[in-house]
């Protein structure tokens, strides 16, 4: 890749054409299913000038050409162009509404359940975990729950994301102050082992019940692989895909489920109009989705 493109300067200022929008916007959408609306070309210019002075491009063309030329780049590029028009604002215990209709509904039928039958099993997907906020979210609040009974159950909770950096953070289980800001304090002392300089370390216990990995929403194979579970957390990020790609990541997730599955989708989602394969739910606060 060094050598690709030496010689060429990099100026600042790139603007790009509409020509060139359309063209990143298909590779975009090819590779990962996020569609960009025709506003976001001020996006694309604003988040992308720092990736082609990096690559030392002159224009969108040229990157384009990058794209679709070297087979090699085009897949170490797509975790950073995800990445590039994503935003992975998140935090511990985030819309605070919608966990506790997951503490005090749907985990607690699935818990009285598992203790009546005897079959003590959890299955959760976080698929677009991002950092890890949500799944070690997720974790703790089973701690929490079951308290010296987890033992006792089979828990899994797949953790997945399209992108390599967010998941080595999430791997890694290290936190700044920030990443806790929404988190009550006592969780914070039970579950987090500080670190200097307002450096929190998420404890083994926590970590255990989680598998994270890569994964390509867009990619029918990939989501086939996801062992089946009994909850879908998919919030904050369907915003993304246009009407189509909502469609194939819902069919996806409506597959994985296994029967009265739950799926949580972010506050500000809707599946109206898109899919009549969940039946919503209304809560205090919050809806959630389940499997049909």
């Amino acid at each position: 890749m060094d050598g690709l493109f030496s010689g060429k300067g990099f100026s600042g200022n790139i603007k790009i054409t509409q020509k060139e929008f359309l063209q990143l916007r298909d590779i975009i959408y090819e590779l990962s299913g996020i569609f960009l609306n025709d506003n976001r070309k001020f996006l694309i210019e604003n988040r992308f000038a720092p990736r082609l002075s990096e690559l030392k491009l002159n224009s969108y063309s040229e990157y384009i050409n990058y794209l679709k030329n070297h087979s090699k780049g085009k897949t170490e590029e797509l975790a950073m162009l995800t990445e590039l028009i994503t935003t992975n604002e998140t935090s511990f215990f985030r819309d605070n509404p919608q966990l506790k209709v997951f503490r005090n509904y749907t985990l607690k039928k699935m818990i009285d359940e598992g203790n009546k039958t005897g079959r003590r099993e959890i299955k959760i997907w976080s698929a677009g975990c991002s950092s890890g906020e949500e799944p070690y979210t997720l974790a703790i609040i089973l701690h929490e729950a079951l308290k010296e009974d987890i033992r006792k159950w089979r828990i899994r909770i797949t953790a997945n994301d399209i992108s390599t950096n967010v998941l080595k953070m999430a791997e890694k289980g290290i936190y700044t102050k920030y990443s806790l800001r929404t988190t009550p304090i006592p969780i914070i002392s039970k579950y987090f082992s500080e670190k200097d300089n307002n450096i929190y370390q998420i404890k083994p216990e926590v970590k255990r019940l989680i598998k994270f990995g890569k994964i390509n929403l867009n990619q029918d194979r990939s989501v086939k692989m996801v062992p089946r579970s009994h909850i879908v957390f998919c919030r904050n990020v369907i915003i993304y895909f246009d009407k189509d790609m909502k469609r194939k990541v819902l069919s996806g997730f409506h597959n994985n489920l296994l029967d009265n599955g739950h799926l949580y989708v972010g506050h500000s989602e809707s599946l109206h109009a898109v899919t009549d394969k969940f039946k919503p739910r209304q809560h205090a606060g919050t809806i959630t989705y389940h499997k049909i």
